[in-house]
């Protein structure tokens, strides 16, 4: 996989309570590209962090129906990637 396409395989960290919480059992939280496979999930976070991926476990959130000033809409789906790191090891989410 190419440096560019790891490099935007992860959007963002989801930084939340739930998610800080998972830190302790090495599980960290990232959104990413609706159309990216657990397999170059792993890779972007291995490359990135330098850390061993254990598990990757991905969800699809589907967005919410908004109505604004009368109007409907929609918002988009995202994806939701679960990450196992090797024990010991650290992700330092301030800096992704």
């Amino acid at each position: 996989m190419n440096q560019e396409k790891v490099l935007k395989t992860l959007l963002a960290p989801i930084v939340s309570e739930k998610t800080s919480m998972l830190g302790a059992q090495n599980q960290y939280a990232f959104k990413v590209r609706i159309d990216s496979n657990k397999k170059e999930i792993k890779t972007a976070v291995e490359s990135l962090f330098s850390v061993t991926v254990e598990n990757v476990t991905t969800s699809v959130v589907k967005g919410k129906q908004k109505i604004y000033k009368g109007k409907k809409g929609r918002r988009i789906n995202w994806k939701k990637a679960m990450i196992r790191i090797a024990e010991g090891q650290m992700i330092d989410v301030g800096a992704a």
